[in-house]
């Protein structure tokens, strides 16, 4: 009983920020629903979200890669990443959209995941995570740049998009050598009980 209780306290807590986005969204998106619209304030804040995991992803790669090709990865996606974020923060302060300022606790969950990890361990789990990120944010950057209503947002979107379909395109193949290396065990299924 205590453990389903802490079990729904830590994801009540998970679901917190989620919850809190979505709330403050609402509005605006029931109108949008029915048009196929995204809303430009809800992509403001998880493309902002994003960007701040990938560089704080990306400073651990740099620190903790033994891989050379994910080291000079880290490294540019530290200042790519470094430099859309401000991008998006200046013009969502123009639009008097608040965005986060700090990685969510997702996002803090998994640096400290990655930071307990080594040598070709790490930089499986690390590959994986860049893949990851990169594939939510191809998709939302995608979203926002065809549905978004605000130009300029959807024109900052569009302009970034080129960008983090190539990072996507370059961690790819890093990720699958690893996963082909050393198989998760994610996608396992449970043995059948006779």
């Amino acid at each position: 009983m205590i453990r389903n209780l802490t079990l729904a306290a830590v994801a009540a807590a998970l679901l917190c920020p989620t919850v809190h986005a979505q709330q403050a969204a609402t509005s605006a998106s029931r109108s949008q629903q029915q048009t196929g619209a995204v809303s430009d304030p809800l992509f403001a804040s998880a493309a902002a979200i994003g960007g701040l995991t990938e560089v704080a992803l990306s400073q651990l790669g740099a620190q903790k890669a033994t891989d050379p090709e994910l080291k000079e990865f880290s490294q540019r996606m530290i200042q790519e990443h470094t430099r859309m974020n401000q991008e998006l923060a200046t013009l969502a302060s123009q639009k008097q959209i608040p965005v986060p300022t700090a990685v969510d606790p997702r996002a803090q969950f998994c640096v400290q995941s990655l930071s307990g990890l080594s040598g070709e361990k790490f930089d499986a789990c690390y590959a994986k995570a860049q893949l990851i990120v990169h594939m939510d944010s191809v998709a939302m950057f995608e979203a926002e740049a065809e549905r978004g209503q605000d130009p300029d947002m959807k024109a900052l979107a569009a302009k970034s998009l080129p960008h983090i379909q190539e990072h996507l395109a370059t961690v790819k193949p890093i990720a699958m050598r690893y996963e082909q290396q050393h198989p998760s065990t994610g996608h396992a299924t449970p043995k059948k009980t006779q």
